[in-house]
């Protein structure tokens, strides 16, 4: 990289932090950065964008759908969280949060089949796959859950079977109990599975909100939680949404 663009990317830096928007030369030196990254990792990771960070001097690099940060050389990628000092606030975890949000409204709930508990007031949905152990756990978890509207979309992305067990489940005449049959008491769908389900659409949807593992919860403020978290934690969670 040219002494001129360090020059430019540092005066940059200085600029972008002392305002709240980017002038085109900021815009012009992120976008020399972002190809030079780019070009460092080649084909296999795509570099979504490339900002300004809350460090002077850091920039955020988006790989995918995950967080890096780089120099104003583009000569390093370092991997790590920044975290406010002063008030201990996770910039980092924050930002991830912000992306992996979702629009409530973007969930077709024609593709999920739905269990509702007490007045159904609170509302998650589910990304599962029926082989999935960590879902298995988590669906046993949820039982405890009251005055809850579940929406669980199957995505068969484990192995083969899972796509015939989905295909079962919601083939089946009533699909939540079959679910809840397999899942938590071992009873394997044997029922047909050549009826229109949704899982083709499903698999489109966890591939563009970059839902790459089961579970999957999201919730009504777009906010997701991966993983079989604990039901002390999607309590909580319900309780910021009051």
């Amino acid at each position: 990289m040219t002494r001129y663009l360090y020059l430019l990317i540092s005066t940059c830096t200085l600029m972008c932090f002392g305002l709240l928007f980017s002038t085109p030369a900021c815009a012009q030196a992120e976008q020399q950065i972002k190809t030079e990254i780019q070009k460092k990792l080649g084909t296999n990771a795509k570099v979504r964008s490339v900002s300004p960070s809350p460090v002077s001097g850091i920039y955020e690099v988006l790989v995918g759908n995950d967080i890096f940060y780089t120099d104003v050389s583009g000569k390093y990628l370092i991997q790590g969280e920044i975290i406010e000092i002063a008030s201990g606030k996770n910039i980092t975890e924050q930002r991830q949060a912000d992306l992996n949000r979702i629009k409530w409204t973007d969930l077709n709930q024609a593709n999920a089949f739905k269990v509702v508990r007490g007045n159904g007031a609170r509302q998650l949905a589910i990304f599962s796959d029926p082989n999935c152990g960590y879902c298995k756990r988590l669906e046993k978890s949820l039982q405890q859950l009251d005055n809850v509207t579940i929406y669980t979309y199957l995505i068969p992305i484990l192995s083969a079977d899972s796509l015939q067990k989905s295909k079962q489940i919601w083939c089946a005449t009533d699909p939540n109990k079959a679910y809840t049959d397999w899942m938590i008491n071992g009873v394997t769908p044997n029922g047909k599975s050549d009826c229109a389900n949704p899982l083709d659409k499903n698999m489109t949807f966890a591939k563009t909100y970059g839902i790459t593992g089961t579970p999957t919860i999201f919730f009504t403020d777009g906010s997701r939680f991966p993983g079989a978290v604990q039901i002390s934690d999607i309590e909580k969670k319900f309780a910021t949404l009051k």
